[in-house]
């Protein structure tokens, strides 16, 4: 039997300078560590915000599908659905158009209590503040209110001892809505599709978000820009991860979600693909994703 490593001088070259395993995004993938359950004690939820004025990247998909998979590390997660069209309400099994009240209420008066509006979902720990078509109208009436970029800061206040973390879904806006949701934040989570034009958005998203911090919130920082709808078997799609990369560099995490048909079966169904399809690539990815938010922000 012939022993190639010696025999061939450019294999075992290889093998001497094989380094470690590149993922998706072409940088070494980080060691994440299994994420430990959250200390007991009082507690002040970590606030993210999911944040792309472009539609259809998968802003709900991944607020969805990514507190499911923190759950599962032991925290509890609200999920605020912002954004009128209420595909993060329908995305969990609740009918927006049979709500009495939501989120809207909780913005435009003080008689409602939050607790009555926040529904529990199909997964354990976690629970959903919806919303429905009312919220479109909020946009205008709060024009004339007092500080009305810190009205949804006030609403989570009332509830923010009670959880981990608190998702966000934003409207495909920059408007007062999505403003609303940055001044409320801690972090900010940008979910790109893996095209061109979803691309020339980031910009424009980029410095919406330096307004923020530069008059309303500056504590708000950049969590990171996640890939979605990856296709690898696509230059273009190659393309477009390549440059986010070398434009933002460690902003990018390092976990890709690619295309699967999972994902529209999970919305017809009404719960995560974490429980739907437990072992799926889409599942194992956005836990991967949980491990790297846990891992980005200690203390969650």
């Amino acid at each position: 039997m012939i022993d190639t490593t010696t025999d061939n001088p450019a294999l075992f070259e290889a093998a001497r300078h094989e380094g470690p395993e590149l993922g998706a995004t072409g940088r070494p993938l980080p060691y994440l560590p299994e994420p430990q359950p959250p200390t007991d004690g009082p507690t002040r939820a970590l606030i993210i915000a999911l944040c792309n004025q472009k539609g259809g990247v998968g802003k709900t998909t991944t607020t969805i599908n990514l507190g499911a998979a923190l759950t599962e590390t032991g925290r509890r997660v609200l999920l605020v659905d912002f954004d009128p069209q209420g595909s993060l309400s329908v995305g969990l099994g609740v009918n927006p158009h049979t709500l009495d009240t939501s989120i809207y209420n909780l913005l435009l008066t003080r008689d409602h209590d939050v607790h009555d509006i926040i529904r529990p979902s199909v997964v354990e720990g976690l629970d959903i503040l919806p919303a429905n078509i009312d919220l479109s109208a909020a946009e205008v009436q709060l024009v004339s209110e007092v500080a009305r970029e810190q009205t949804l800061k006030r609403v989570l206040a009332q509830v923010r001892s009670e959880y981990d973390i608190i998702l966000i879904d934003c409207a495909p806006s920059l408007g007062l809505l999505t403003v609303n949701a940055l001044t409320a934040a801690d972090r900010v989570l940008m979910p790109l599709e893996c095209e061109f034009f979803a691309l020339r958005g980031l910009a424009l998203l980029n410095d919406t978000i330096g307004k923020v911090q530069d008059r309303l919130n500056p504590e708000l920082e950049i969590l990171g820009i996640l890939g979605t709808m990856y296709d690898a078997r696509t230059l273009h799609s190659r393309e477009v991860l390549d440059t986010v990369v070398q434009a933002f560099g460690e902003k990018v995490f390092h976990t890709v979600i690619r295309r699967t048909i999972k994902f529209p079966e999970t919305t017809v169904a009404g719960e995560p693909i974490t429980t739907y399809a437990t072992s799926s690539p889409g599942a194992q990815a956005y836990r991967m994703l949980a491990r790297e938010v846990l891992h980005r922000c200690p203390g969650a």
